[in-house]
């Protein structure tokens, strides 16, 4: 069994914290590029942030950028985000992903290979 399974979310008032983390079950991360994306209800999954295989690279959504951070650590094969300063906007449910490249990138979901049945992160204002 492949799988990825995100943990760590749920409900938070503004301006609070959540650290999600994803793990790897069946296979090992540290070939894989990793993405965080995210889908409000009624609108696009979208992505939020992703790291390169070694960590030595990352990119963020602008409207993230700040108050987000992706780290990784292979040796658990997990990839957490940490997220900071929450806001109502941010409320869906959280999605990793995997990517069997060295760098990563946010401009298509079907760069990636394995997803995780995600986390829903609510953020009361």
């Amino acid at each position: 069994q492949l799988q990825l399974v995100e943990s760590g979310g749920g409900l938070v008032q503004s301006g609070g914290s959540l650290r999600l983390s994803c793990a790897a079950h069946g296979f090992t991360l540290n070939n894989y590029a990793i993405g965080w994306f995210r889908q409000a209800p009624g609108k696009e999954r979208e992505g939020v942030s992703c790291i390169g295989s070694n960590g030595g690279s990352t990119v963020y959504k602008d409207s993230v950028k700040g108050r987000f951070t992706i780290s990784r650590d292979n040796a658990k094969n997990t990839v957490y985000l940490q997220m900071n300063s929450l806001k109502p906007e941010d409320t869906a449910i959280y999605y990793c992903a995997a990517d069997f490249s060295h760098f990563c990138g946010l401009g298509s979901l079907f760069d990636y290979n394995y997803w995780g049945q995600g986390t829903q992160v609510t953020v009361s204002s």
